[in-house]
């Protein structure tokens, strides 16, 4: 073989190998938006869609769109694709809509020439689709398990639903002379209907005294990074210490006790009071008694005198006027 031959051979099989199968793209789409599904497909010699029989299939070999000889064919579309394609046909690309996480993976375009032969395949293609969904900005929160007087401050940074999962997900603090990265476990939780994930993490450190700190929280993915809003703190003041719901319940309990006993004393003490009188009524009952006695005792005195006087009154008188009567006769 010569190798003017062998050039010729390459070329043609480079060739074949483009139109039927060896090209391969790959494709990007967002969750919930449309995804298109590309066919590289030169219609060199102007044959009319009238006369082929496009279609793309998935992985699984499920249909998601059919044009037989310039009509479409939903009969041989699974239930999955009706309604969620759109065939482009002067860029020969399938659009794909509501994006879901499991829509991604390969894909195949097939076209064939229907003639007085039968089927005759004219081009292959293959695609693959990956889905992306943006995680939100990171946040972070100061978490409740931190003490008023304590250094010590608490924080969690969280993203939601997003996919795929990040790389790396870490704390940045920065003051006036140093940049310190904290690295910690991020934690992972993965919807079982949308696929989407949420992350976090969390990190205690101590509060420097002499110097402003700056806190910023990065979710590191595949082909960018997102940061928080800073998070600062002041060097003269303290971060504001969070409060502790249970402390709270309990001092609220100690002083509705205090409350009650306290109550409860003064109502004991009321009691007493209505049944034992104090010493200065009795002594004012007594005195009392006292002098109603005197005072009887004195009307008896005086009173018997009076009615003895009266009596000899009336004997003198009744002598008197006898002894004048005895006179007169």
């Amino acid at each position: 073989m010569t190798l003017g031959t062998m050039g010729l051979s390459n070329t043609l099989l480079v060739m074949a190998l483009l139109l039927y199968g060896a090209a391969s793209v790959k494709s990007q789409a967002y969750f919930n938006k449309t995804g298109e599904l590309p066919c590289l497909f030169i219609n060199s010699e102007n044959i009319s869609v009238d006369e082929l029989v496009v279609f793309w299939q998935d992985q699984n070999k499920l249909v998601l769109y059919e044009l037989f000889k310039g009509k479409e064919n939903p009969q041989n579309v699974h239930p999955k694709y009706k309604g969620r394609t759109t065939f482009d046909k002067d860029n020969w690309t399938l659009k794909l809509h509501n994006i879901q996480i499991k829509d991604k993976g390969s894909y195949q375009c097939f076209i064939h020439h229907k003639g007085s032969k039968g089927l005759v395949p004219l081009y292959h293609m293959s695609s693959d689709l990956s889905v992306l969904a943006n995680f939100s900005q990171p946040e972070i929160m100061v978490t409740s398990n931190r003490t008023e007087n304590s250094g010590i401050i608490n924080l969690t940074c969280s993203s939601v639903e997003g996919y795929p999962a990040p790389k790396e997900m870490y704390f940045k603090l920065k003051t006036e002379n140093s940049t310190t990265k904290y690295d910690t476990a991020m934690k992972k939780s993965q919807s079982n209907v949308t696929e989407l994930y949420n992350v976090s993490i969390s990190l205690s450190f101590s509060v420097p005294e002499a110097s402003n700190v700056s806190i910023t929280c990065v979710l590191k993915l595949e082909t960018m990074e997102l940061h928080s809003l800073p998070y600062n703190i002041d060097a003269h003041t303290k971060p504001p210490p969070a409060r502790d719901p249970i402390l709270w319940i309990a001092a609220l309990l100690v002083m509705v006790f205090l409350c009650g006993m306290v109550l409860v004393f003064f109502l004991t003490l009321r009691k007493r009071k209505k049944k034992q009188p104090g010493p200065s009524h009795e002594c004012e009952t007594n005195k009392m008694g006292r002098k109603e006695s005197e005072q009887t005792k004195e009307r008896i005195q005086y009173h018997v005198p009076e009615r003895s006087d009266e009596a000899q009154c009336v004997n003198i008188s009744k002598t008197t006027s006898d002894d004048q009567s005895t006179t007169h006769f």
